[in-house]
């Protein structure tokens, strides 16, 4: 049998599940803003692991994502503790904005401090509340506004755990990415909390590929730590790719950009990815591919300025990789829905 599990000044116990409110601070208006925590405390005794979302306030996709995981039928039947927070930022969320209203990036002030900025105390209450109480963690992000990411998994290089995890995850695309100062992904594996990092979609977006393959990652993260049993976890489709490095193609010059490749398309080194011309169609340049690789992000506004990055390609070590991914792309656009046609976005 599980133990119960305190969070805040709650306690939930095995077999139980949760919302917990933790007070973050006051708004000008005297509006208290909390971080709500779900909990889901299995009968089964087993690992800890908290998903978390919207850290940067317009990267919505991660709140619907979790919004689905908490409904999917398997994590009815736990083991162990899951911590879903699907706002983390709800200054931001609030206000359609990455930041936090004093312009802070949350993901670069962690670990935080109990007496500092605002932005200093949430990072704080975020690691002391939900970090320090898990063994792994899954952070949920997209790309910015006007930009759009293939799902892919990044892992921090030489970390054999997150390595497996992420194969276990199955995104189309893995990624090598250093951890940057002050981010919560260095902060907590610096506290031996191993972090997935799930990137996918748009900010301020939703999108269906991208939620779909990022709940079914979930649950096979969890079905491989034992957290949960097969049954109702939807198996890989199509071949991921590992990538260890990945560059950006840049606009040549300003004007209005027509993009030739998607998200998701195999590229090689020469191809035109994208026209840009002026007002006129007078002048008209190419974005060409430095690389041979896959689309994993890219701009969605046509309106662009000489220097801009406009494609984003994640380079495998052998092209055959890249392109029998890309290939695969199909099979996990085609993966099974998991809930009913009314939950459909």
């Amino acid at each position: 049998m599980n133990t119960a599990f305190e969070i805040g000044t709650e306690r939930i116990l095995p077999g139980d599940r949760r919302t917990v409110d933790l007070p973050v601070s006051v708004m000008s208006d005297h509006t208290p803003v909390t971080l709500s925590a779900h909990v889901v405390n299995g009968r089964r005794p087993g690992p800890v692991m908290f998903v978390s979302a919207a850290i940067h306030g317009d990267e919505v996709i991660g709140a619907e994502i979790v919004r689905r995981l908490l409904r999917a039928a398997p994590v009815q039947r736990l083991a162990g503790t899951l911590i879903a927070v699907p706002i983390v930022n709800a200054y931001g969320f609030l206000n359609h904005s990455r930041y936090l209203p004093d312009r802070r990036d949350l993901n670069r002030c962690f670990p935080g401090h109990s007496e500092g900025s605002l932005a200093a105390r949430l990072a704080h209450l975020f690691m002391k509340e939900i970090v320090m109480r898990c063994d792994i963690g899954i952070d949920l992000h997209s790309a910015a506004v006007g930009r759009t990411n293939l799902p892919q998994i990044r892992l921090t290089p030489g970390n054999d755990r997150l390595r497996a995890l992420g194969e276990a995850f199955a995104a189309p695309v893995t990624m090598l990415s250093k951890v940057r100062e002050g981010s919560l992904r260095g902060e907590a594996e610096a506290r031996g909390v191993d972090l997935l990092l799930y990137e996918a979609g748009e900010g301020l977006r939703f999108d269906e590929f991208a939620a779909r393959a990022g709940v079914a990652g979930i649950l096979r993260v969890m079905e491989q730590l034992g957290m949960i049993a097969g049954k109702g976890v939807p198996r890989a489709r199509g071949a991921p790719v590992f990538c260890e490095r990945s560059t950006w193609s840049r606009a040549p010059t300003g004007g209005l950009l027509r993009t030739l490749k998607a998200s998701g398309d195999y590229i090689e080194a020469g191809d035109v990815l994208g026209i840009i011309s002026d007002p006129f169609g007078e002048v008209e340049a190419e974005v060409l591919a430095q690389d041979t690789g896959i689309v994993v992000g890219r701009t969605n506004l046509p309106v662009v300025n000489e220097g801009d990055a406009v494609f984003h390609i994640a380079i495998p070590k052998r092209a055959v990789h890249a392109e029998a991914a890309a290939q695969g792309m199909g099979e996990h656009l085609e993966a099974a829905a998991l809930f009913d046609e009314d939950e459909i976005i």
